[in-house]
């Protein structure tokens, strides 16, 4: 006879409880669905295919060989010319092909993409979600941003629900659409990685960095979150192999907005600059300036004639909000500034001598800046921080526009353990200009354990803190 064994009531409800609330069945429970997402807006997100004429360069002879002498008239000697005696590319073209992804953000055709998909293309073609293939051409685009609107000839399109990419948080999940390797409506989901992220080169996006997969022709596709809203268009990758390696990198769709009206109106773009070098700021220089926490851009040289000088910024500032938006990372600066319409005014507000201040600045249109470099002269005179330096001669502050500075001449101790380099010109401690070698040695003396030193190398200026 085979006994049974009930269990009591209290048991048997928290068994029931566990199941419930165990920790896989949560984790199950939480994670995102994106069904609704790829529903909604996949219609929205095209393919792009561009073709592009290259031209072909001729044959040439192997190496060692050389054409032969043939004698006139022979019929091989048109035959040889016509191969290996001819300008590179004189034989003709052919068409080379690039994929990319796109999304449709008005419902008579406007699509936002790259500008490195559509770049000196001859002709590009876009297919929609049902399979429709239209012929496109190029509204405008903006090589500094990487994006590019274009347009089809069609009507009553699904079109994308924009988003406001300042409201994403780290660690947010987020989902790409787009067409990696030709494989069309491809989904790949991940996080959201860090925000206002600075690339090499890229210096008016603040990128969105994320982990979502994104491969070659991922290019120029959305980026969505959670309430299918488009926050970013997928632009780069992090590579050393040419696929993804857990790194990708999308343009905040409100700067990718901005660029799209500015080629509507105008079509180009404008950006606004006041004419300063920044760099970021660490714990040790907002410890060196007595910032409550590294936050800001810092200002590491001020543009002679430029709006910044005449509205009085200088080195040595720290700029913490442009018209009331708070500025906690370099790469928020230059495109906060290049936002704004050049003849308008920046209120800023820096940190200067242990305190905020508000500036004015008028705007003017980015153009191109040049700075002076150093040619590094004789000698030196020894000066404390385990450097070796020496004042600058008469020329070389004309080249750099100061009134002083002290070329390094060696380096050892806390200089050359906090980077300093021979060559490098120290312009200022903090934000004191430094004019003599006397002067700097007085000015370490009154310091605390960290000062910070404007150091010119090459061409820019940045601060370099050293702990004595």
């Amino acid at each position: 006879m085979i006994k049974t064994r009930k269990f009591p009531g209290t048991v048997l409800v928290m068994f029931l409880s566990w199941l419930v609330f165990a920790p896989g069945v949560q984790a199950k429970q939480l994670l995102p669905d994106f069904t609704e997402l790829v529903k909604e807006s996949g219609a929205a997100v095209v393919n792009i295919s561009t073709t592009q004429k290259v031209k072909a360069g001729a044959p040439q002879l192997p190496e060692g060989l050389e054409m032969p002498d043939l004698p006139e008239g022979s019929p091989f000697g048109e035959l040889f010319k016509y191969f290996f005696d001819q300008e590179p590319g004189s034989h003709g073209y052919h068409d080379a092909m690039s994929l990319g992804s796109g999304f449709i953000i008005s419902q008579d055709g406007y699509i936002l993409t790259n500008y490195h998909v559509v770049n000196n293309a001859d002709e590009i073609l876009v297919r929609l979600n049902d399979r429709r293939e239209l012929q496109a051409e190029v509204i405008g685009s903006d090589k500094r941003s990487d994006v590019a609107l274009v347009k089809i000839n069609a009507k009553d399109l699904p079109v994308v629900k924009i988003g406001n990419p300042a409201q994403l948080r780290v660690g947010e999940w987020v989902a790409a659409i787009g067409s990696p390797f030709g494989l069309e409506n491809t989904v790949t989901a991940g996080i959201v990685s860090a925000k206002a992220r600075a690339l090499p080169d890229e210096n008016y996006v603040p990128f969105i960095q994320t982990d979502v997969a994104v491969n070659p022709g991922n290019s120029g596709g959305p980026l969505f979150n959670m309430n299918g809203e488009v926050v970013g268009i997928n632009s780069q990758i992090f590579s050393r192999t040419g696929g993804y390696m857990g790194l990708s990198f999308a343009i905040p769709i409100d700067v990718a907005m901005n660029i799209k009206d500015q080629l509507v109106q105008n079509g180009k773009v404008t950006r606004g600059r006041i004419g300063v070098q920044i760099q970021d700021v660490n714990q040790a220089l907002a410890n060196s300036f007595g910032l409550p926490k590294p936050q800001g851009a810092l200002i590491s040289a001020v543009e002679p004639g430029s709006p910044a000088e005449k509205a009085g910024l200088k080195s040595g500032d720290v700029v913490l909000s442009v018209n009331g938006k708070e500025i906690e990372q370099i790469s928020e600066l230059p495109s906060a500034i290049a936002g704004i319409k050049p003849g308008s005014n920046a209120r800023l507000q820096i940190w200067r001598n242990g305190g905020r201040q508000e500036i004015n600045v008028v705007v003017i249109e980015l153009s191109e800046q040049k700075v002076a470099t150093l040619e590094v002269g004789e000698p030196a005179t020894a000066a404390s921080l385990g450097l070796t330096v020496r004042e600058l001669a008469p020329e070389e502050r004309a080249k750099l526009n100061t009134d002083g500075g002290l070329v390094v001449q060696n380096t050892s101790g806390a200089g050359a353990r906090a980077g300093i380099q021979a060559g490098d010109v120290i312009l200022a401690l903090n934000e004191t200009p430094v004019k003599s070698v006397e002067q700097l040695k007085q000015l370490v003396k009154k310091s605390s354990k960290t000062v910070a030193l404007l150091v010119q190398r090459d061409q820019a200026r940045i601060y370099v803190p050293v702990q004595i």
